[in-house]
């Protein structure tokens, strides 16, 4: 089951861990209380998820190292 969730995590973006992290919640408590209000707002925070997955992927490629010329 955890391998299931760790390939479930690292292709959605991780965005429920992330927050959980930040805000010391259990991830899976977000993730249901998401698909609960997606269910009553007729989806309006997949757009909010969405933007926190594209914000995640921008500051990891801004934290990403560079590459030396050893590297290759």
């Amino acid at each position: 089951m955890k391998r299931f969730q760790y390939f479930i995590e690292s292709r959605a973006f991780g965005v429920c861990t992330m927050l959980g992290e930040k805000l010391g919640i259990a991830s899976s408590s977000i993730r249901l209380s998401f698909i609960y209000v997606s269910f009553l707002t007729m989806g309006s925070p997949v757009i909010i998820y969405l933007m926190l997955a594209f914000w995640m992927n921008v500051q990891k490629s801004l934290r990403r190292e560079r590459s030396t010329v050893w590297d290759l």
